[in-house]
């Protein structure tokens, strides 16, 4: 099942794009390593699950997984050769606002060779170029 919140308070919302750089959540907070995006995109909820069992399949239960991002938007789109009109359409799918720098996964408890395998598996999930990261240690 996709994700998706379990209430929201207005049902759509305008399809506003803020091109700027990640100033919350662009660090590796969690884990030892971490996924971070580099450049901006509306990542769909499918997209996450399916980086999430990537990660789960290749770990096999070692290790600790976090998941830094969640589908809060609801997109909307009308079907084909449809006329003008008629008001906004259905909430196709949700998706997370993700600007440059975002940390999109985070891993602990795994090696950094082992971290570096599944962080590329999820990369080749995700419809932007990503880098990972580790954790900044702090003096």
């Amino acid at each position: 099942m996709a994700l998706m919140p379990k209430r929201v308070k207005f049902r759509k919302e305008f399809r506003r794009v803020r091109d700027r750089k990640a100033t919350k959540g662009n660090y590796v907070a969690f884990g030892d390593f971490g996924l971070q995006s580099m450049e901006s995109v509306w990542l769909p909820g499918r997209t996450i699950e399916a980086g999430r069992v990537a990660v789960q399949h290749f770990l096999k239960r070692e290790g600790k997984l976090f998941i830094r991002v969640f589908p809060d938007k609801p997109i909307s789109k009308k079907p084909l050769e449809t006329r003008m009109g008629t008001g906004k359409a259905d909430v196709e799918y949700w998706a997370a606002r993700i600007k440059p720098g975002t940390i999109l996964f985070e891993i602990a408890g795994v090696s950094e060779m082992v971290a570096r395998q599944a962080m590329t598996r999820v990369a080749m999930k995700m419809p932007v170029r990503c880098r990972m990261v580790k954790r900044r240690v702090a003096v």
